[in-house]
């Protein structure tokens, strides 16, 4: 196999990506992060969660995590209510306004993605992992922190 097919099937994955990113964003107003804070929050006892929980979820950092809380709070999806065990901490409740996008909201290609490795044999998946192992050692990219999600703010678009 030429070494070119390879590139043209990584730049396909990463078109895919971009794609998406930008048709959820411009229909829904909301990036797939947002999205998948909403769908976390929508899947908790009482809709609530910490932010702390959401950043654990979504494998963001804690000021990445802070931004999309503040511009979903800021679209009326969640709210921030005080935790009644512990002052300290806020709860984020998904907004009767947040559900209502939820209802309408596409099939991710993460939540795909996701479906059809489940499907994949254990050996197949040892596999694809060694091979995108791999990849992540030419392209120098061990050292670089990584959520499950992929953005368009990350691919630099």
């Amino acid at each position: 196999m030429d070494y070119i097919e390879i590139l043209v099937k990584l730049r396909k994955i990463i078109r895919s990506i971009n794609l998406e990113s930008k048709r959820i964003e411009k229909q829904y107003g909301i990036s797939i992060p947002q999205l998948l804070c909403l769908k976390y929050l929508s899947e908790q006892p009482g809709y609530r969660a910490t932010a702390s929980q959401l950043k654990d979820f979504i494998k963001l950092n804690a000021s990445t995590i802070s931004g999309i809380l503040a511009r979903l709070e800021a679209k009326g999806l969640t709210a921030r209510l005080a935790n009644p065990e512990d002052r300290r901490v806020s709860d984020i409740i998904l907004t009767a306004q947040g559900a209502d996008i939820l209802k309408h909201s596409p099939v991710t290609l993460q939540e795909k993605l996701s479906k059809h490795l489940a499907s994949l044999t254990d050996a197949q998946i040892q596999e694809l992992n060694k091979n995108i192992d791999l990849l992540v050692q030419i392209l120098e990219a061990q050292e670089l922190e990584a959520s499950p999600v992929i953005t368009i703010q990350e691919l630099g678009n």
